[in-house]
């Protein structure tokens, strides 16, 4: 039952339930959280007082009363993003295994925020924290932030400590699957497209793209965009039309797929011009730019559900585990063919 007042139904509250059981408020914490505190005839009548009151303990006080919150904190970059959001999927289905729930925030890559979030995650204790991050300097911040006992692990980076576990997405090896494609499908005259270069992904993208040309023996161009969106990419694809239209590009490859998106749209409007008989684009990420764009990009997906998954068990072991070894795990991305690169459209994964 509910408490009356003039304003309606109050809540009953642990005070409620200790003085009906005639024991103290914490007598009743430890009831409901540490019930071996306490003897039989006292948990019977607080067990009894609790059924009478209708009583319903606050999840988030238990668990602080415990000494947790039954959570994972996930801190993303950006929710805009449909590779963060497959990440959240995955990070929610192995708490779901554990009886936990997942607090998430949005960063839009601000230090700044990450900060505050990882903060709050341990004012709240948070069984673990999990952080998408792209920037080695954001990964010295927090690391020197972190003082909790709790785990902290790092998703979509490539850590060198080994005080804390971090998970990425191969963006090394899917630069080689972009540069295979395009070579295999003929290209030869190739132009890697690059952003902020100090952006880890980007930046192993671009290596990766350039080591498997240069080892099959050609030569990369390369041109940089500022900002990985489409109407940078677009920009980009005004600026090398007469290079493509001259046969000088053959095989674009963007480290992003809101890149390669602009970069086909210029293109295409090109009189003459025709993807992808006179030039390959392959994009990166496999989000909604590649499946939905008016040239089906050919792109490299990123595991994202698995990322966020294998991050929730790793931070699980580490809950369970004092003796827990942190790890750094590489993921496989895939190569998906669409109709930037071939003729018939028709989707393989490699």
């Amino acid at each position: 039952m509910s408490r009356m007042t003039g304003g309606g139904a109050k809540r009953t509250s642990i005070a409620d339930v200790a003085r009906l059981a005639r024991v103290s408020q914490g007598t009743v914490s430890n009831v409901l959280n540490h019930p071996d505190r306490v003897s039989a005839a006292t948990r019977e009548r607080v067990e009894d007082a609790i059924a009478r009151l209708d009583f319903v303990p606050h999840g988030p006080a238990r668990s602080l009363a415990a000494g947790s919150m039954q959570a994972l904190g996930l801190i993303l970059s950006d929710l805009t993003n449909s590779l963060f959001v497959d990440v959240s999927r995955g990070v929610e289905r192995i708490a779901s295994e554990h009886g936990a729930f997942v607090l998430i925030a949005n960063s839009d890559t601000d230090l700044a925020r990450e900060r505050q979030y990882l903060a709050n995650f341990e004012a709240t204790q948070a069984l673990a924290t999990l952080v998408t991050i792209n920037d080695a300097s954001h990964y010295r911040m927090l690391v020197a932030q972190h003082r909790s006992s709790r785990p902290l692990v790092f998703l979509n980076y490539r850590g060198v400590s080994d005080s804390h576990c971090t998970i990425d997405m191969g963006n090394r090896e899917g630069g080689r699957l972009a540069a295979r494609h395009l070579i295999e499908t003929g290209r030869r005259r190739l132009l890697v497209v690059g952003g902020p270069l100090e952006l880890q992904p980007v930046a192993d993208r671009v290596a990766g793209f350039t080591e498997e040309a240069r080892a099959a023996g050609l030569d990369v161009m390369y041109d940089h965009v500022d900002e990985l969106d489409r109407s940078h990419g677009w920009a980009l694809g005004r600026r090398i039309a007469s290079q493509v239209v001259a046969g000088d590009v053959d095989g674009v490859f963007a480290v992003a797929d809101l890149v390669a998106a602009g970069v086909a749209q210029a293109l295409a409007a090109e009189p003459g011009l025709v993807i992808p008989r006179d030039v390959g684009i392959v994009g990166y990420d496999d989000n909604r730019a590649a499946w939905d764009s008016p040239t089906p990009l050919t792109t490299i997906h990123q595991p994202g559900e698995e990322l966020g998954e294998a991050g929730a068990r790793i931070a699980f072991e580490e809950i369970s585990n004092p003796r827990h070894q942190h790890r750094s795990v590489s993921l496989d991305p895939a190569l998906v063919v669409r109709g930037s690169t071939v003729d018939s459209g028709a989707s393989l994964a490699r």
